[in-house]
């Protein structure tokens, strides 16, 4: 519930107007898991909340440890039996959480595990915060930066994501900075549209890994239903209405999109925009046939893209001895259960 909700909930309940502000902080300033937990709420009003709700939390049913950088990915338990998966990643500024958002995807992505098991469903708002939630007090760490790059596509479920970015960065709760917040997304253009109208500062990330139309379709299938162009595009549009920079992600294939005719046309593709391109060695997924380029070869590719005047980096590779990348995890929890 949005604080507005929460309120109208107390008041049907008879309850004074001060007690939605008691229950959102419980609920998102320093969550807890159960109504017993709410102690300055008294005993009789906790049992008439257990009656009328109840609090949805993800349950850690496996959490994996790197050795090379401390990098956390958790396997979360939801109240249907579905499992999703997160990842928490300590930073030079702090901790960052990357959050699914549905229980697999639909998108179909040739190099991404997350979408060889397709899409089950649509995560809720408090699923996608109790992902959050879960990972700070199992951790013990402040999440300073969220982003919804996890399994699944953030805009095919635009409510929920909304109203979860609206309470994470609510002031009455977590009160994080929408700044700190980035959406990952494959090109779905109404939703891109709709988004730059929201009013919102979070930074938007395009899934671009490919600079031609042709390419984008081999990889992506979703680029059959919206053009290059289309979603270049609205993008543009997202960055002059936000004032946000945008972050183009482009996974490095070998003998695919890694060639110097690839620099070259996607320093022409972004020219004139205010963006970063994070180049992304792909993981390997033993699925599907790709490979990443070695570190030179990733090296020349960034090294002509700012030849060209574009801001560019390579992803800092986390977690990649416990499978870190989307969907990983989760595939191999699935496929131990059905073997057991």
């Amino acid at each position: 519930m949005t604080y507005e909700e929460l309120s109208a909930f107390v008041a049907d309940m008879g309850e004074k107007p001060f007690r939605a502000g008691q229950l959102f902080a419980w609920l998102h300033a320093r969550p807890v898991s159960s109504f017993d937990q709410m102690t300055d709420l008294s005993a009789a009003l906790r049992a008439s909340l257990a009656e009328r709700a109840k609090l949805v939390s993800p349950v850690p049913v496996q959490v994996l440890e790197s050795k090379t950088d401390g990098t956390k990915k958790y396997l979360f338990a939801l109240e249907d039996g579905n499992v999703i998966e997160s990842v928490l990643m300590k930073y030079s500024y702090g901790w960052s959480v990357c959050v699914s958002s549905q229980v697999g995807c639909r998108m179909g992505c040739r190099f991404c595990a997350s979408t060889l098991e397709g899409r089950v469903r649509d995560l809720a708002a408090s699923e996608m915060l109790g992902q959050i939630y879960g990972i700070s007090a199992h951790a013990g760490v402040r999440v300073s930066h969220v982003v919804v790059m996890g399994a699944g596509e953030p805009l095919d479920n635009y409510d929920n994501l909304l109203r979860f970015i609206r309470l994470l960065c609510d002031p009455r709760g977590q009160n994080l900075s929408g700044r700190a917040v980035t959406v990952s997304t494959c090109g779905l253009v109404p939703q891109i549209r709709r988004l730059a109208e929201e009013g919102l500062q979070i930074t938007l990330a395009l899934s671009l890994h490919a600079s031609s139309q042709e390419k984008r379709e081999k990889l992506m299938p979703i680029a059959k239903r919206y053009a290059l162009g289309d979603v270049m595009a609205a993008c543009r549009d997202y960055e002059k209405a936000t004032g946000r920079r945008i972050t183009f992600e482009y996974s490095l294939v070998r003998g695919v999109n890694d060639t110097d005719a690839d620099a070259k046309a996607l320093a022409a593709l972004v020219r004139g925009m205010r963006c970063h391109i994070n180049l992304i060695p792909v993981n390997p997924v033993k699925e599907r046939n790709y490979r990443a380029p070695d570190r030179r070869a990733v090296l020349a590719f960034q090294n002509k893209l700012e030849k060209s005047g574009i801001n560019v980096t390579i992803r800092r590779e986390m977690g990649t001895d416990i499978g870190g990348a989307c969907g990983q995890l989760r595939k191999s929890y699935l496929e131990g259960s059905r073997q057991e």
